[in-house]
């Protein structure tokens, strides 16, 4: 049984969810793949870029924290190859992938699945982040 099977809004819901997080953390070039046609492993494939290795460790730690908090949701694996600049957090219907700007050029995986229809996230991501984000960065 998958993490989001039986609850509302499912898994995009879920991939919607994790793209706002990561916005919340200031993460970029937040992009949600929907791979339900192309593989049978997840549903969608969020990816976002942190400014360094630091803040990609600071973005995963936000996503697992709150989707506990949240929902109660853990992710079935992590793998955290933070010198490769490579964090993954897997939810079963989605996986978030937190590189940093090097490792994902050298990855593209964008490129890997272009045939992946992209998720509209503007909706998703007005308002997303609080007050304190909107005072530091204006």
């Amino acid at each position: 049984m998958s993490p989001t099977e039986g609850k509302s809004g499912g898994s995009e819901m879920l991939a919607l969810r994790l793209t706002g997080l990561a916005d919340s953390k200031a993460a970029t070039e937040i992009v949600a793949l929907d791979m339900r046609k192309l593989v049978a492993y997840t549903d969608f494939l969020v990816i976002c870029t942190a400014r360094n290795e630091r803040q990609a460790r600071a973005i995963a730690d936000e996503v697992k924290l709150r989707m506990k908090q949240e929902g109660g949701l853990l992710p079935a694996g992590a793998d955290v190859a933070e010198a490769a600049g490579w964090i993954v957090l897997d939810y079963l219907d989605c996986v978030l992938h937190v590189f940093t700007e090097e490792a994902r050029q050298r990855y593209q995986l964008e490129d890997l699945w272009r045939e992946a229809p992209r998720v509209d996230l503007q909706a998703a991501q007005d308002g997303v982040r609080g007050p304190l984000y909107g005072a530091a960065h204006g």
